[in-house]
């Protein structure tokens, strides 16, 4: 499973971009979490790698309505709320057929090429940092707790 956090990848790009945001630019199928998870899907569908995708973080309803057909989406009771009381159509905008039509081409990796484009992209290498260093907190955290 892999388990983008779209708010948040849109979080990094917003504050990144400081005063050239804007939502008319970045909004919608333009969100760049959106396209994060939209990339993804269309990789590991396009070459029938079983993986499950699954968006997370949510900012808004738009980004959900963005990634509708994924594998599966984590949707805050807020946000799922909004999309009830909602009159806007939802229909897939992510599906497998088109990924497999979709021009993509196969990287073959090992650990030094990851390591170069890991180090390319920025955001990438920011949110994946963060990540590991709140995953080694709360594991500090969770033994403190077990050993008392």
């Amino acid at each position: 499973m892999i388990s983008p956090f779209v708010g948040r990848i849109s979080d990094w790009y917003k504050k990144s971009l400081g005063d050239q945001w804007s939502l008319e630019q970045y909004g919608g199928a333009n969100d760049p979490g959106v396209q994060s998870v939209r990339n993804i899907y269309t990789y590991y569908k396009h070459f029938e790698i079983e993986t499950e995708i699954m968006g997370a973080s949510f900012r808004n309803t738009s980004q959900i309505l963005e990634l509708a057909g994924c594998d599966l989406l984590t949707i805050s009771p807020e946000l799922l709320a909004e999309l009830q009381a909602s009159h806007e159509p939802v229909s897939p905008k992510l599906r497998v057929a088109d990924a497999k039509s979709a021009g993509v081409e196969r990287l073959n990796l090992d650990q030094a090429s990851f390591g170069k484009l890991l180090a390319e992209n920025t955001m990438a290498s920011e949110k994946l940092q963060e990540g590991i260093h709140a995953f080694c907190a709360d594991i500090e955290k969770l033994e403190a707790l077990l050993i008392r």
